[in-house]
């Protein structure tokens, strides 16, 4: 399920491919590729987010896929729409404890779902889990947001 097009230039944290995106930042989440109805995006390891045994949690995979499924799915234009997690489902294979690069692929796109597959790898290529998911989405305004947004701080 390689992505096909070219590697995405680098983008301030909370920014993925274009959209602000908190979560993003929260997780360090890098957009690496999208196009093609394709997306990858890689999770660099953080201790902060692993489980008693040191291995990424599987919460942050999940995370990662609703991102990178996501993503697939408003690959055809990155910045026009928003995406609405209707179902995702995820199956884990094998752990990791390393930076976990995930790729997506907009299977379908219909006229009010879209739906998409993914899988996530470590660095040396072994599966870690597999995901799909529904999606439904959503028309952006085109001034909501200038990439200046992604550097306000959370509030508590």
């Amino acid at each position: 399920m390689p992505a096909t097009t070219a590697p995405t230039p680098p983008e301030p944290p909370g920014i993925l491919f274009g959209l602000p995106m908190p979560m993003a930042r929260a997780f360090g989440l890098r957009g690496e590729v999208i196009g093609d109805d394709s997306a990858r995006i890689r999770m660099p390891y953080d201790a902060d987010y692993t489980n008693s045994r040191a291995d990424v949690h599987g919460g942050a995979i999940a995370v990662l896929f609703d991102c990178v499924l996501s993503c697939a799915v408003r690959a055809h234009a990155p910045t026009q729409y928003g995406v609405v997690t209707v179902d995702i489902s995820v199956h884990f294979v094998a752990p990791c404890n390393g930076d976990v690069i995930a790729t997506a692929f907009c299977e379908r796109r219909g006229q009010s779902l879209s739906f998409a597959r993914g899988e996530a790898r470590n660095e040396s290529g072994e599966l870690l889990a597999l995901a799909t998911g529904t999606f439904k989405l959503v028309a952006r305004a085109s001034s909501t947001f200038s990439t200046a947004d992604a550097s306000i701080a959370p509030t508590a």
